[in-house]
């Protein structure tokens, strides 16, 4: 058995006894599971969001939730997946309600000046990479190549089946290099050799 897997077996088994004292009550332990998890998690929401704000605010509501809901939590799933399984519909939820909210701005604005495309630069940020991509390729793309999980736990986190999830992750890919090669960027090219 190598170090990481006793390492991370040995954060997972840390992780789930936290969880069960929550779940009775002890609220040193939640903040304990807060700390673990705030930072990855502000990441995590922070590239689906793309907004700083609306990261940290995600990441109040998030773990809100998950203490309201921490007795529904079962040891079949780990706890990270069933977490980020939170984050990925609340954040959905948002994205949601934001194309609404833009959709009816639309219907009620009035001779608006039409907005000019940006030129693309070759010096591409993560951010910029990441922008054309669906809520569903950014989450499969953080969690994968940023978070660094499985394909069978994000699988769980999506309801979807590994395979599926391995299949959509190498289209995910292609349609990345195939962006890198139109705009020949050289940080495009450091960033997809990465996943």
């Amino acid at each position: 058995m190598d170090r990481h897997y006793r390492e991370y077996k040995s954060d997972s088994e840390e992780i789930e006894r936290l969880v069960e004292r929550t779940k009775l009550g002890d609220k040193e332990a939640f903040a304990s599971i807060i700390r673990n998890f705030e930072k990855p998690m502000y990441i995590y929401c922070y590239h689906m969001l793309k907004s700083k704000e609306e990261a940290e605010d995600a990441l109040q509501e998030i773990f809100i939730r998950v203490y309201e809901q921490i007795h529904k939590y079962r040891s079949n799933m780990s706890f990270s997946a069933w977490l980020y399984k939170i984050a990925y519909n609340y954040s959905l939820n948002q994205i949601r309600g934001k194309k609404r909210w833009f959709r009816f701005i639309d219907r009620y604005k009035y001779d608006q000046p039409e907005t000019t495309t940006q030129q693309v630069d070759s010096q591409t940020t993560l951010k910029d990479l990441l922008k054309p991509l669906t809520t569903e390729e950014r989450h499969i793309l953080l969690l994968r190549a940023i978070h660094g999980y499985h394909f069978d736990e994000i699988s769980e986190m999506m309801n979807m089946k590994p395979a599926t999830v391995r299949k959509k992750y190498e289209r995910l890919r292609k349609k990345l290099q195939t962006k890198e090669v139109k705009e020949g960027g050289t940080v495009n090219a450091s960033i997809t050799k990465s996943i």
